[in-house]
């Protein structure tokens, strides 16, 4: 990916929406705080487990993703993830992250919630001030497991209601709609906190219809079989719902059978206001500027609707106005230098 090309969809600025934290555990930092830890692998090596990395389905990713948390388990573990996926992001252009952590997952192997979240947390802010990336943090819960256990998870999250920016939703989409969890989404928004949701991945569009009305969500992460139905099409144009699109995962659990199939170029030509992210990078072959360039090579993408990718994850972002602003400003400062350079 080298060359000129990659230069400008790296340097590209740009907001990433849909990223697990989890999903960023590089196998050579999971030797390393399986090592601190005293943890036992399955695998021998490194290049063992990346021969692992090849999936059939959502399912088959998280069997190993779930296994792959295993290490994680002191503040300073999740502090170290969560430095180690936003150094990624700087060199790849990302101006602000909003992240997703699976609480659950930690709280069911006994390690507290503020063990997680305070390492998350510590992490953002040296963030801010190390690599200038703004951020915010989205709880998700895991839609296999019960409401019960989401409303017991959320209260407990509600303790550091100050550092959280909304709610999420993801994990195994078949089987378990969004309405299932319509009580701690109400509950969520009674505490002032955003809603967003996983839909339309995996999920028929009637999951995106329900993320919508029912949970009341702000944004569609994935979303990609919305384009199924086509008056919800016409729905998320005229409303102008956000949907986080991740082209590299979509590929890797087989939702599209290789990129050239994929549908975020007609989405965009729709009119959708679809943006570009890596979900679980370290899992599915490239952090966003792979999937920004990816996505260029197999769909033909145009410099303008690069722009408007990096463009849409701002204005999708839940920034205040006057910052979404700035940043938008700073893209057209980066889009028209790059143009100069191309005249010249």
């Amino acid at each position: 990916m080298a060359g000129e090309p990659y230069d400008f969809v790296r340097d590209l600025p740009k907001a990433e929406l849909h990223l697990h934290i989890e999903g960023t555990l590089e196998p050579e930092l999971m030797f390393e705080l399986a090592r601190r830890n005293g943890v036992s692998l399955r695998y021998a090596s490194v290049d063992d487990v990346r021969r692992a990395y090849v999936f059939s389905d959502l399912q088959s990713f998280l069997d190993i993703y779930y296994a792959g948390c295993g290490v994680l388990l002191k503040e300073q573990d999740f502090y170290d993830l969560t430095c180690a996926y936003l150094t990624r992001a700087a060199a790849q252009g990302v101006r602000h992250a909003e992240i997703f952590f699976d609480p659950q997952t930690h709280i069911d192997r006994g390690v507290p919630f503020e063990t997680v979240v305070t390492g998350i947390h510590r992490a953002l802010s040296d963030g801010r001030t190390r690599l200038n990336i703004t951020s915010g943090l989205i709880l998700c819960f895991l839609r296999h497991l019960s409401e019960e256990a989401a409303m017991r998870t959320l209260q407990e999250a509600l303790a550091y209601r100050d550092w959280l920016l909304a709610v999420g939703l993801d994990s195994s989409e078949v089987g378990h709609p969004p309405a299932k969890f319509k009580a701690v989404y109400d509950r969520a928004r009674e505490s002032g906190l955003l809603a967003v949701a996983h839909a339309g991945e995996e999920g028929p569009p009637q999951y995106v219809w329900e993320a919508l009305d029912v949970l009341k969500v702000r944004r569609i992460d994935h979303g990609v079989r919305s384009i199924e139905d086509e008056r919800l099409v016409a729905r998320l144009v005229d409303e102008q719902i956000p949907l986080t699109v991740c082209p590299l995962s979509n590929v890797k659990l087989r939702v599209f059978p290789d990129l050239r199939s994929h549908s975020l170029k007609q989405m965009l030509d729709r009119g959708l206001l679809v943006t570009v992210n890596s979900d679980d990078p370290a899992y599915f072959g490239g952090y966003v500027a792979d999937n920004f360039q990816a996505s260029t090579a197999a769909l033909d993408l145009s410099r303008e609707q690069q722009l408007q990718l990096a463009r849409n994850s701002f204005v999708a972002s839940f920034l205040p106005k006057e910052q979404k602003r700035a940043y938008v400003e700073a893209l057209d400062r980066f889009a028209a230098q790059a143009s100069l350079k191309t005249i010249s």
